[in-house]
């Protein structure tokens, strides 16, 4: 609030300042500035440029999380204008975005097609001057990174309402792809559908997303049938398709518009904070910036109290524990994989010496890959 009340008097004061000028001089001058912004902005791109081939030449990736985290800190503390934080990010994304063009062109694979949440978020952490190439699963997306077909993959991990996205995480324990950066999108689920609401037969949606939805959907369709279905696209789709026969889809607003669907609800989520926590996931490692989250994947002897040892080296070292859940091996029938999101950095203190503990404890142990513990903004 104190940042925002320094914002509006700051803002104040420049108007104070233009309040003689009329309305041509106020767009001339407007002109002027527009001049000079794309003026930096070239003299920036130079920059970009010459650090593209420095690391080409070096062969360093260049998606560098711990540097755009960074950078987006910094800009945060240089805006001491009237600038709301969500739009200069926003802004800075785009640039960032440029960036990679003009540093080699950067593949990024989503689960699609377009409109899906995945492809938003996708979109919304790499900017428009990044090829975004859908794929029909996840586990298609992390074959296409591994194999070098794109350059990143963007991943579902966690939801604010409806937890670990299981079909995503069952993929990184048999996977050499780590995580090395996330992103938080805001999730607005809408009941898209170019029927009548009282005709709605069957509704159509991701698995996450009718989770999402559950209580809203036992309240206001009780009697309709609900289908998972592979995207949120491809719920608008049979929507589209089978819209005499009663069909609707929950999906984005996005999604709606892409496909000619009519938008009846808005923010049917049964909270309205629903966050999606997603994964950038690559084969690079990120480095420390004192301000990190580490997931990892571990597996333990079947005996009583194993669980409990391997918790108690997380407090011996004042670690902080930010999630815990386990999945089915697939492989032992009940026994499980658990997944652990800590504060720290694996090659930092005192995460560091608290997994090389751990490490040789466990069957299996694997850090999926530590990187910026970035906030959404609210």
């Amino acid at each position: 609030m104190t940042n925002r009340k320094s914002q509006l008097k700051s803002g104040s004061s420049h108007a104070i300042l233009h309040s003689h000028m009329n309305l041509d001089e106020l767009r001339n001058g407007i002109d002027r500035v527009d001049a000079q912004i794309v003026k930096l902005l070239h003299e920036r791109a130079s920059y970009v440029h010459q650090v593209g081939q420095l690391k080409k030449n070096s062969q360093s990736p260049t998606f560098v999380p711990e540097r755009e985290a960074a950078l987006m800190e910094k800009i945060m503390t240089l805006n001491k204008g009237i600038l709301p934080e969500r739009s200069l990010q926003s802004i800075y994304r785009q640039i960032v975005s440029c960036s990679f063009l003009l540093e080699g062109a950067m593949r990024i694979g989503y689960l699609g097609p377009e409109g899906t949440w995945s492809h938003q978020a996708a979109r919304a952490r790499f900017g428009d001057s990044v090829d975004l190439v859908p794929f029909s699963s996840f586990r298609e997306v992390f074959k296409a990174v591994e194999k070098g077909l794109v350059n990143y993959g963007v991943v579902p991990i966690e939801n604010s309402t409806d937890g670990s996205v299981s079909q995503a995480m069952d993929l990184f324990s048999n996977s050499p792809l780590r995580i090395c950066a996330q992103i938080h999108q805001s999730i607005n689920n809408c009941l898209l559908c170019n029927g009548i609401r009282e005709r709605i037969r069957v509704i159509y949606s991701h698995p996450q997303v009718l989770g999402q939805c559950r209580l809203w959907l036992q309240e206001n369709f009780p009697q309709a049938e609900q289908i998972p279905m592979g995207s949120t696209t491809a719920a608008a789709l049979r929507a589209v398709d089978e819209a005499e026969q009663g069909a609707a889809a929950l999906g984005s607003e996005l999604a709606g518009q892409l496909h000619g669907l009519a938008v009846l609800e808005t923010r049917i989520q049964d909270k309205a904070s629903n966050t999606t926590r997603f994964a950038v996931i690559g084969h690079q490692s990120t480095q420390p910036t004192g301000h990190d989250r580490t997931t990892i994947c571990f597996r333990i002897p079947h005996t009583p109290g194993s669980l409990v040892d391997v918790l108690e080296h997380f407090k011996k070292h004042r670690i902080n524990l930010l999630c815990l859940d386990s999945r089915p091996t697939r492989d032992t029938p009940w026994e499980y994989l658990f997944y652990v999101d800590v504060d720290g950095h694996e090659q930092a203190e005192p995460l560091k010496s608290c997994v090389e503990e751990l490490a040789p404890q466990c069957p299996m142990f694997k850090v999926l890959g530590s990187y910026p513990e970035d906030k959404p903004l609210d």
